[in-house]
């Protein structure tokens, strides 16, 4: 393919551009992408793994308990707690993946963050964090045992440990494609050795040290990925150039508006009512409230106020992540031609880093998708690390020994989990759009994980075998979504809203069944629910405020009900 874009620049571009160069490639389903890098981009590539490295064998040296592996001692301020929060997040599947739900569907992509992103983060940090820090859990299927009983934590512990391998596997993936490329090995070694790197510092460090990391990587990944928009908008004419090019495109006017023909024809094919209610409340308030991958940060938090800042903090920059997601995607739907026909939507970023980025800011942006896969495979793994050891291992297998032995089971586990998320890693390679696939992981894990929560929540008579069955039906109600689509038994029109749809059904069946159980079961003693549903405090908790935590910067109110106000106000751009 043609080399990339070359553009005049003086100093160390220039140098960069005499440099050696080799070919960098990245293959998917569809066509090869090469990238041309050089020695300058290899060393800012070596700089960054260095520095990984060193960050998990400094935070090897503050941990002496389990509690601060799995939690980072609850010590961490809310803003390092609160970049760790959005950058674990900041995956390869929300880089690749969300770009191309750019190419493929749009500026109707921002529904993801938006109404699937923002309300349910300020949810979490406002209610449903206290519950969580204050009840001094170290996972959400210890919380839930707490709350409902021992087979309803493992059953969520086993359903959550399945769901970060094949997570995990998908970063992996991406990961090793570009070591593939960058080293020319084969696939096989270059999926193993990527593992090793991702291993090595949360193998060392725990969580404290997958936390400074994300920070750092979250920081890289826009140094890489904020040229690239800016480049990208300069090669189709600013923004009313794009404008022009997407109406012109396959998905014509539809692709510039987000509610425009949701009760008709539109890219996504999806109602405003899935949108609504399967996207912005199921799928979102399933995923960001309950995902322990993600709650896990704001856990470490060093208190009550810094837990619930750590999810309202990241919302803010989640409010901008697709101006460079989402926007790089459907600069490349103007750009490049053949999509779903040949060429893989996941190629849309590394198509526009070849086509654009001069040596130099390639290798910073190299770099930033390296840091965005290591960011989400590194909170997969801690989350499942903490999970296995914690709700399935000491409550089901090995219970009442030291806490140097479960310190010990937590790093074979991690061994354990980047193990299996190698042998996951081929899964995601059959889905053009990675997005597909983790959404529908997400209906039938997530959507009814939410549904058994927030009931158990506020209604304090719902019983603890209600929330065991109401649980396992959910999630097989939503599995069965999903087959049933994918057997063309059930017409979605598109994968994601099939996924809308699933979480939907997911949701109200996991409801309706712990409704029923409820009825002909025996609810749990008022005392044993104290400071685990709503309305019932807990007695003997100490007040944990730190000075100038009622300062009004410092409120999670305030900062949410803002979040939520420009999230509405961004719609009103492109509705």
């Amino acid at each position: 393919m043609a080399a990339g874009v070359q553009r005049s620049t003086a100093g160390a571009l220039d140098f960069a551009r005499a440099l050696p160069r080799d070919v960098l490639v990245l293959r998917g389903s569809g066509s090869a992408v090469r990238l041309d890098v050089n020695l300058l981009d290899y060393v800012l590539i070596a700089i960054y793994f260095a520095t990984v490295l060193a960050i998990g064998f400094a935070a090897r040296k503050r941990i002496s308990s389990s509690l601060d592996f799995f939690l980072a001692g609850r010590g961490l301020p809310a803003w390092i707690t609160g970049l760790a929060f959005v950058s674990a997040n900041l995956g390869a599947i929300e880089i690749l993946g969300m770009a191309a739900n750019g190419v493929q569907y749009g500026a109707m992509t921002v529904h993801y963050y938006w109404i699937g992103a923002v309300p349910a983060m300020v949810f979490l940090g406002i209610v449903m964090m206290p519950f969580y820090y204050r009840s001094k859990v170290r996972s959400v299927p210890e919380f839930l045992r707490r709350r409902f009983n021992g087979s309803t934590q493992l059953l969520n512990a086993i359903t959550f440990a399945v769901a970060q391998i094949l997570i995990a596997g998908v970063n992996l993936y991406a990961l090793a494609l570009v070591m593939e490329a960058l080293l020319g090995w084969p696939l096989p070694v270059s999926v193993v050795v990527s593992a090793v790197i991702v291993l090595s510092y949360i193998t060392l460090g725990g969580l404290s040290s997958a936390i400074y990391n994300e920070v750092l990587q979250f920081f890289v990944i826009l140094a890489g990925l904020i040229p690239l928009t800016v480049l990208g908008l300069m090669k189709v004419g600013g923004i009313s150039g794009l404008a022009d090019k997407v109406r012109q495109s396959a998905l014509g006017e539809g692709g510039l508006h987000t509610w425009a023909n949701t009760a008709g024809d539109n890219p996504m094919q999806a109602h405003w009512i899935g949108i609504v209610f399967g996207l912005g409340f199921v799928l979102s308030f399933g995923y960001w409230t309950t995902n322990f991958a993600e709650v896990q940060r704001a856990l470490s938090a060093r208190n009550t106020n810094a837990a619930r800042m750590t999810p309202i903090i990241a919302a803010y920059p989640k409010l901008l992540i697709p101006l460079i997601t989402v926007l790089p995607g459907m600069i490349a739907l103007v750009l490049f031609s053949g999509w779903g026909e040949g060429q893989d939507y996941n190629n849309a970023i590394p198509m526009l880093m070849r086509d654009l980025l001069p040596n130099g800011v390639l290798g910073v942006a190299v770099t930033g998708l390296l840091a965005s896969f290591m960011a989400g495979m590194a909170a997969n793994i801690s989350g499942f690390n903490t999970v296995f050891t914690n709700d399935i291992w000491q409550s089901h297998v090995r219970k009442d020994r030291d806490d140097g032995y479960y310190l010990r089971v937590g790093r074979i586990a991690t061994v354990a989990g980047v193990a299996m998320g190698v042998g996951t890693a081929f899964i995601a390679a059959g889905y053009s759009n990675i997005m597909n696939y983790l959404q529908a992981l997400f209906s039938f894990f997530n959507a009814p994980l939410f549904a058994t929560f927030i009931i158990g929540l506020f209604w304090r008579r719902m019983t603890p075998w209600a929330g065991f069955w109401g649980l396992l039906s959910g999630t097989l109600a939503g599995f069965a979504c999903y087959i049933g689509f994918k057997a063309g038994l059930l017409d979605f029109g598109t994968e994601l809203n099939a996924s809308f749809w699933g979480a939907g059904v997911a949701f109200a069946v996991d409801a309706i069944v712990s409704v029923v159980v409820t009825l002909v079961t025996t609810a749990k003693p008022e005392e044993e629910l104290r400071g685990l549903v709503w309305g019932l405090s807990a007695v003997d908790l100490d007040d944990d405020a730190l000075a100038g935590d009622a300062k009004w910067y410092r409120s999670p109110v305030v900062l949410g009900t803002g979040a939520v106000i420009l999230a509405a106000l961004m719609y009103g751009v492109i509705l």
